[in-house]
């Protein structure tokens, strides 16, 4: 009897470092009588697969969450803020220099041919959008997932601060707010270096 458990063992120890035995061979050892324990051993080494195609929520779900949480921790409820944005990148990727500008903040600051620019209006901004909106800032934008969005007391924030979004306050106790673009500035990866 002693020998059969060392041999239930030993066989045990070899099927956890081999690969899976053809079905032939696996089908005698399983009606063996003492086969049953090492048969337990064998099963520990499929069991990382299913582990692995096991539902989990998805990277972006989860980031999409902590950015949430992040936003209604630091500037306020999320569900205020997460349309905005999802809307500002809409209307970057569309080019409507419209839209954009209905989102920016006024007196917008920008930097037109070298120079700080108060862009006082929507209008002003759509005659200068793509001056304001550089190609590289529109990729910034566009390219960024918003699970991966920065959030702190100055706003939401694209890229490396090629853009920004945050809420200006519409009363003294700051209880609503309407989030509007702060920010596009480009160059801010290579001025942050």
């Amino acid at each position: 009897m002693r020998a059969l458990i060392l041999t239930a063992a030993t066989v045990a120890l070899l099927a956890a470092c081999k690969p899976t035995p053809p079905a032939e061979t696996a089908a005698p050892v399983a009606d063996a009588p003492a086969a049953a324990p090492a048969a337990a051993a064998p099963a520990a080494d499929p069991a990382p697969a299913p582990a692995a195609s096991a539902p989990a929520a998805p990277a972006d779900d989860a980031g999409r969450a902590q950015v949430n949480q992040s936003i209604e921790e630091v500037l306020g409820d999320p569900a205020v803020y997460e349309p905005a944005i999802l809307a500002f990148q809409k209307a970057v990727a569309a080019h409507d220099a419209a839209a954009v500008a209905k989102m920016a903040d006024y007196p917008f600051n920008a930097t037109l041919a070298g120079k700080p620019t108060k862009i006082q209006d929507a209008a002003a901004f759509v005659a200068a959008y793509d001056q304001i909106v550089t190609p590289a800032i529109a990729q910034v934008v566009t390219e960024q997932k918003y699970a991966e969005l920065a959030v702190s007391g100055k706003g939401v924030m694209f890229g490396n601060g090629e853009a920004w979004i945050n809420g200006i306050c519409q009363d003294n106790d700051c209880k609503r707010v309407d989030v509007r673009v702060v920010a596009l500035q480009a160059g801010a990866a290579a001025a942050a270096h």
